[in-house]
């Protein structure tokens, strides 16, 4: 790791999506926390694919700040995607990631490398207060982290998104693991370097919404899961053993009935009972083959070894 007194050479990670005419705005922002620092910074920007006028914004961004480096996705590949790009083109001793629509304050980047400057391999920046944000998106956050942690060995705080900042053995060790579904927080958390926690108040988007639907942070949650945990598995089998248990235990005393004689009065033909049992025994089947399933389509998807994005063009 680099010396206290060194001057680093910091790589800012900044994916954006559509977000043309904020761009600007986001650089200049930047530039006003950054440009009094001691310290050699480069701004990689990742365009995940835009299809606004991001990439113009982001050229004329380039053109104003020379410390500006633009890598254009050939598609729509995901925001771990767009950070993995950036990460994996950056060569500073210190590299940090931020989102690009000023939710991310940059503030607090001087406090991040004071604190890779005293020891830590990993800053973890962690919302405290979310601006405008829905009951229901945090209930359902709090609510996987806590799933996720418990599931898991991997401990992940509730709040910490992809605000943090990396020395260069943390980032090489991140380029180290090539797995096709991405979640960054995991991974990062999985590396055991030592790290610590930054707590940042989130302010509102400069512009515009967030592009992250609900759909996208379901896929982003199934990726957590079944990337860092095989208790989806042990579930279904735990499901099989109480059903196979019981069926002894139906069968058992039903024996005990027919030794003793008492079938015809005690033991009644139900259809409805019988149904039930296939019913709860089919579907607890049907949710572990679902499983297996799910764990054999990201395998599919490993073993191909496509990369996780496509460069388009680097400015």
């Amino acid at each position: 790791m680099p010396s206290k007194k060194r001057k680093y050479k910091v790589d800012l990670v900044i994916p954006v999506y559509n977000e043309a005419g904020v761009v600007e705005k986001i650089h200049a922002q930047i530039r006003a926390a950054v440009d009094k620092l001691p310290y050699d910074f480069r701004f990689i920007y990742v365009d995940d694919g835009s299809n606004d006028g991001t990439a113009e914004s982001l050229q004329w961004v380039k053109q104003a700040d020379r410390r500006v480096t633009v890598l254009m996705l050939s598609t729509n590949f995901g925001h771990q995607a767009a950070l993995s790009a950036g990460i994996d083109h950056s060569t500073g001793d210190i590299v940090i990631s931020m989102d690009g629509d000023g939710q991310h304050p940059p503030e607090m980047i001087v406090q991040m490398i004071e604190l890779i400057g005293q020891g830590y391999d990993i800053v973890q920046a962690q919302r405290v207060t979310e601006a405008r944000i829905s009951f229901f998106k945090k209930w359902t956050s709090d609510i996987f982290y806590s799933f996720l942690n418990a599931i898991s060995g991997t401990h992940l705080v509730s709040g910490a998104a992809d605000f943090r900042a990396l020395n260069r053995q943390a980032v090489e060790a991140l380029k180290a693991m090539p797995e096709y579904h991405r979640f960054l927080r995991g991974m990062i958390s999985w590396m055991g370097y030592r790290s610590v926690i930054l707590p940042y108040h989130q302010p509102a988007r400069m512009a515009g919404r967030s592009k992250y639907s609900l759909g996208k942070m379901f896929r982003l949650a199934s990726d957590a899961i079944f990337s860092f945990s095989l208790i989806p598995l042990y579930i279904g089998l735990s499901s099989g053993l109480v059903f196979f248990a019981l069926a002894a235990a139906q069968l058992s005393w039903v024996l005990w009935l027919s030794f003793s004689g008492n079938t015809q009065h005690v033991i009644a033909p139900g259809w409805s009972s019988l149904m039930a049992v296939l019913l709860i025994a089919s579907g607890i089947i049907m949710i572990l083959l679902g499983f297996i399933g799910v764990y054999v389509g990201y395998i599919f998807q490993e073993v191909k070894r496509r990369p996780v994005y496509l460069l388009k063009k680097e400015a």
